[in-house]
């Protein structure tokens, strides 16, 4: 049985779908906080149990009888983050699983400008140190993140924020499709993947050009320095840690850990990724 944490989140559900298409229903199980939300996975055959990263015997339970487990990673940072994924691993260590699959970053390092990228290079440590087979998914950086900086932009026109380098932005959908030929094809993969990326690697200056094409307005990109976007962000309600963690990540753009755009995604899934320009498009169809 393949089991998938997460699977009422934005990655994990898309994975579930993808699954379902390549393996019987009866193959399928989730871990999920509430199974209320995965009631209609329940009804067309998928196992669903309740899981929770901070409730460590719950997670044994809902990996039993697994051949491979996929961890979908929190959003936490930081120690806490690392401590729910040490949970997680134990208990598929406990429940016996063939592998542990792991959705990591293409940045995951310990010496990151990212703490995201370094909670994720802990937890592939503690996975390499299980001797268990494992798998960690170095996933291009979502692109959600990018709609989400030129939200305000979206209105104004001018992309204003901190200094930045090229990002090879990634869609949900073919991270999703991707994780699920993984799955389907077993041991496909030992330790970190080449980065899964999407096709191009773009900073927001190019993201401005592709801002204008799509809507027909003029954008503008503004350079915002650090401490100014951080007293903005804080004058916002951002809370600090918060403030800082976006801050780091233009900051390991810059040092170039996002760049890479690597073919191994379109290889998985049969065709080149979704451009972020298409992805652009869908989010701002109402603009």
């Amino acid at each position: 049985m393949i089991i998938v944490t997460g699977a009422t989140g934005q990655l994990g559900r898309r994975t579930v779908e993808r699954l379902l298409e390549r393996v019987p229903a009866e193959r399928v199980g989730v871990s999920v906080r509430d199974p209320r939300g995965a009631q209609d996975l329940a009804a067309r055959g998928v196992r669903v149990r309740q899981g929770s990263f901070d409730d460590p015997a719950s997670l044994v339970h809902a990996f039993e009888g697994a051949a491979q487990v996929l961890l979908v990673s929190l959003d936490r940072l930081g120690e806490e983050c690392v401590t729910g994924h040490r949970a997680a691993i134990d208990a598929a260590v406990k429940a016996g699983a063939g592998r542990v699959l792991y959705t990591s970053q293409m940045g995951a390092a310990h010496d990151s400008r990212f703490q995201a990228c370094r909670d994720h290079a802990a937890t592939e440590d503690l996975l390499r140190a299980t001797g268990l087979p494992w798998t960690a998914l170095r996933n291009g950086f979502y692109a959600t993140s990018a709609l989400r900086f030129l939200e305000p932009a979206r209105r104004t026109g001018d992309i204003a924020l901190p200094a930045d380098g090229p990002v090879a932005w990634t869609g949900h959908d073919d991270l999703a499709e991707a994780t699920a030929a993984i799955l389907a094809d077993e041991g496909r993969f030992e330790g970190p993947t080449p980065p899964l990326t999407g096709p191009a690697a773009l900073d927001f200056d190019a993201v401005a050009g592709i801002a204008a094409r799509a809507t027909g307005r003029p954008f503008v990109r503004t350079v915002v320095a650090d401490d100014a976007f951080r007293e903005q962000a804080l004058a916002r309600g951002v809370p600090a840690l918060a403030a800082d963690m976006m801050l780091s990540i233009f900051a390991a753009a810059r040092d170039g850990e996002f760049a890479a755009a690597d073919p191994t995604l379109a290889g998985l899934t049969g065709r080149e990724p979704i451009p972020f320009s298409a992805l652009l498009e869908d989010a701002w169809a109402d603009s």
